[in-house]
């Protein structure tokens, strides 16, 4: 007896993966309908002349949005692109002028004094101002310093508790504000120096005041040197 082999043949499989439907309708979508409905419509009972010029001027108003949200989405890339320009272009003529900003970092370059402030929202009792070094290390406290409500301005000499003159590098303040209660007074630091320079970043448009870069969003007043 002669065993017989069969052999079957094979086919090969797809697997179709299912589409994620969109969760808006376009006009392209609109007109697919429209033409499947007159595809399928029933011989018998056409689809109504009055219900068939509705749908197509609902497909014209549905076209017009379209081609009109594409033309206010252009239009808004365009004045962004020209105010960022403008923007840039203003930058560059503080270039020079002294300025005040809001941050707690400043650069020291190893000889002269550096000018640090805060703002308190109300009199102040006793302020302490503390710098720090690049490491983290306290350098210098400051105490007794002005507790005005308002701008409060002071002159750091570059030197250290022990009377040295520190190196150039970047440093940290801190200003530590209490009421006559005690209690601890929020403030805001800030700093004046020079705009030597305008960077153009992805991120925006900085000043470099004396080495440190500075947000335009941070700069408080701009004052003629």
């Amino acid at each position: 007896m002669t065993n017989a082999i069969q052999s079957g043949a094979v086919y090969p499989t797809t697997t179709s993966t299912p589409s994620t439907p969109s969760a808006s309708m376009g006009k392209d979508d609109f007109l697919k309908m429209l033409v499947m409905q007159l595809r399928y419509q029933d011989p018998m009972n056409p689809l109504n002349g009055t219900e068939f010029a509705a749908q197509l001027a609902q497909f014209s108003s549905v076209e017009q949005l379209t081609n009109i949200n594409d033309q206010l989405k252009a239009s808004l890339a365009a004045d962004s692109t020209m105010t960022a320009s403008l923007n840039n272009a203003l930058a560059t003529t503080f270039i020079g002028k002294g300025v005040r900003a809001t941050t707690d970092t400043f650069q020291y370059g190893g000889t002269g004094d550096v000018k640090i402030g805060y703002t308190l929202p109300q009199q102040a009792s006793s302020v302490t101002v503390k710098v720090y070094d690049g490491q983290g290390n306290l350098v210098r406290t400051m105490a007794n310093t002005a507790g005005s409500s308002g701008d409060n301005v002071l002159t750091w000499d570059g030197k250290d508790d022990s009377g040295l003159t520190l190196g150039t590098g970047t440093y940290k303040f801190t200003v530590e504000a209490k009421d006559a209660q005690g209690a601890d007074i929020q403030s805001a630091p800030f700093i004046e120096g020079t705009v030597s320079g305008v960077r153009f970043k992805s991120t925006g448009t900085v000043f470099v005041i004396d080495g440190v870069e500075v947000s335009i969003a941070n700069v408080l007043e701009i004052m003629q040197e």
